[in-house]
């Protein structure tokens, strides 16, 4: 009977130390994916916050005191040239072109006496300039008087949206007080802020004066349906943020856009020969970016690396790795710093495809 049980315990202990080693076997004879990072010229989308601005936004002001008869558009009403918006009452400033015609026709007279008895010699050369110059005086009064009453009937100097009524009908209006605001909404400007950095990038690499297209990113998330062109570059840096501000200008037929909404600009920057790596051959360790790089007896070395910009599936590497390194791509969690492993070596190329991503 013991022998017996020395059987079966050795037999279990045999079986054991098989699978054991058929394990380790296993583990011993797992492969994994390298391949080396790939320089291409290819192009990344940088996204900037943006202001949006009407072509043309104007505030309208009454240039004569007086009481506000009447109102004639609404808020956000889309008004065109010409159209009547306000009416301040008109009937002092009636009064005083009527008052003004009256001097101006007196004045007239007394130039036309004055002008007969010049021609008769009665009176001298210099009485008659004084005439003609009250005459012109008063013509001018008469004109004073006509702009002064035109002030009372405020058009639409363009096309365009208002904005919120500022005063109601039958308010007492001074001088120059806001009677609401006025967008021309047919094209808009964008500005955005780009770093010193990028600027100095996007002169260098400007296409023989070739305006830059750029797309807006509206606040719901949505591309615009135009597409933009930066048209101008401010002349200074703000020297607090080291940002100079650019200029795009979008068509606005449907008039979606508005005057002061935000968004951010979608700009296709140019990258030449730069260095690529697959994202998913990274992982961070206190916000620094690692991959494990092998050597040629493949073993695993942990390396810092710098990313310049991200591309769907790929990082841009300025710094940390070159051509010639084998980076691990697959079982990134499995393997430690310093381990040997095996591995099989994936062309870059092919690497690339399979990530399913068109960089030109």
């Amino acid at each position: 009977m013991r022998r017996i049980s020395i059987f079966i315990g050795l037999v279990v202990l045999l079986f054991h130390t098989s699978c054991e080693s058929k394990k380790h076997e296993t583990k011993d004879e797992t492969k994994y994916l390298v391949s080396s990072p790939i320089r291409k010229d290819t192009s990344i989308t940088k996204d900037y916050v943006c202001q949006i601005h009407s072509i043309r936004h104007i505030e309208l002001r009454a240039l004569e005191k007086g009481y506000l008869q009447h109102i004639y558009v609404d808020e956000g009403q889309f008004v065109k040239k010409g159209q009547p918006m306000f009416h301040i009452m008109p009937n002092v400033y009636e009064a005083d072109l009527q008052k003004a015609k009256a001097e101006a026709e007196v004045a007239e007279i007394e130039y036309k006496n004055t002008q007969l008895l010049a021609d008769g010699n009665v009176v001298s050369a210099n009485e008659l300039a004084m005439a003609k110059a009250e005459y012109d005086k008063a013509k001018a009064e008469v004109k004073l008087a006509e702009t002064h009453l035109g002030f009372t009937d405020i058009r639409a100097p363009f096309d365009g949206i208002m904005d919120h009524l500022e005063a109601r009908e039958g308010s007492l209006l001074d001088e120059g007080e806001l009677l609401t605001t006025l967008s021309d909404n047919s094209k808009m400007w964008v500005y955005f802020n780009v770093p010193e950095a990028e600027y100095l990038d996007y002169i260098t690499s400007a296409n023989n004066g070739t305006k830059q297209q750029v797309e807006l990113l509206m606040a719901n998330n949505r591309k615009f349906d135009q597409v933009g062109v930066v048209e101008t570059i401010e002349g200074e840096f703000n020297h607090e943020t080291g940002n100079i501000a650019f200029r795009a200008t979008f068509d606005n037929p449907k008039r979606i856009l508005r005057h002061g909404e935000t968004g951010s600009i979608l700009m296709t920057v140019p990258l030449t020969n730069a260095l690529l790596i697959p994202q998913k051959a990274t992982f961070e360790v206190l916000d620094k970016k690692y991959v494990f790089v092998l050597d040629e007896k493949g073993t695993v070395q942990q390396r810092e690396i710098h990313v310049g910009a991200e591309l769907q599936h790929l990082f841009v590497v300025e710094k940390g790795l070159s051509e010639n390194d084998k980076v691990l791509l697959e079982g990134i969690r499995m393997v430690k710093n310093g381990e040997n492993i095996h591995f099989e070596y994936l062309k870059p190329e092919k690497m690339l495809s399979s990530l399913d991503l068109y960089a030109e």
